[in-house]
């Protein structure tokens, strides 16, 4: 049965394994290996990040990273989002997206942002399903292995947030 849990130390070598799976594929992060969980923990949101465990397998995991310091910024956010390859597919990487977003609302965040390869189809896809939109591209924003890249922003604006505060 899947559970989904709040990502803790605990989880942090399968979900390193799941990161670095993502960071073999090259359409994933710009990241070339996988933090120690010290620095991955300190970039994340404590109250925004959850695994998905099958019996006591990982076999995905969700967080939020804060999109700037400034207090203006406050309620934005970065989306990160992995499921273990033989996972894909199951609906696995939507449950977690949906958890992610209902916790970021909770927590008062109005606007999550990704940042998403334009290779990743699944990825878009699933980041469209979930309610964001498309609202650029990066162009040649960095090199991935000597060869530029181009991302595309997505974002989706909180419903229950309001705006004119």
């Amino acid at each position: 049965m899947l559970q989904i849990k709040d990502l803790q130390q605990i989880h942090w070598e399968q979900v390193k394994e799941i990161y670095e799976e993502g960071i073999a594929t090259g359409i994933a992060t710009f990241q070339t290996v996988a933090p120690k969980w010290e620095e991955w923990d300190a970039g994340h949101i404590a109250d925004c990040r959850f695994v998905a465990i099958q019996g006591d397998k990982v076999v995905g995991w969700t967080a939020l990273s804060p999109f700037s310091s400034r207090a203006a910024y406050s309620g934005v956010a970065e989306v990160s989002i992995y499921v273990r390859t033989e996972y894909k597919g199951k609906g696995i990487g939507k449950l977690l997206l949906n958890t992610l977003i209902k916790a970021s609302e909770e927590s008062g965040f109005w606007t999550l942002q990704a940042s998403i390869f334009q290779e990743n189809i699944g990825s878009i896809h699933l980041h469209k399903q979930a309610g964001f939109r498309k609202v650029g591209v990066r162009e040649r924003i960095s090199k991935l292995n000597g060869r530029w890249r181009n991302v595309l922003l997505f974002e989706r604006r909180s419903s229950l947030q309001s705006l004119n505060d």
